[in-house]
């Protein structure tokens, strides 16, 4: 199982990894938890949309835009709070 991606060099621990081909494209989706520590750097990296996507242990690595992104938490300002993030990524054609 893939334990880890990496978005624009920021490297996110993930709970869960699925990967598939639409339409000759690459789509990835992801769960992982942002603690209130991380949720700043998570939030600004993901408000960028588009990424440098790389999953070394799938040796993938390639272009990719957010499809669909949730939260299970919306303000993880407060100290000791855990969000579940879900999020999926498309290739973006060259």
């Amino acid at each position: 199982m893939v334990k880890e991606i990496i978005l624009n060099n920021t490297l996110i621990k993930v709970n869960s990894y699925e990967q598939r081909t639409v339409s000759h494209l690459h789509e990835i989706s992801v769960d992982f938890e942002v603690t209130s520590k991380e949720y700043h750097e998570i939030t600004t990296l993901l408000y960028q949309g588009t990424f440098d996507i790389k999953v070394p242990e799938r040796d993938l690595s390639f272009r990719g835009t957010i499809k669909q992104y949730s939260t299970s938490i919306a303000n993880l300002y407060e100290e000791g709070q855990i969000g579940d993030y879900s999020l999926t990524m498309l290739e973006v054609k060259n």
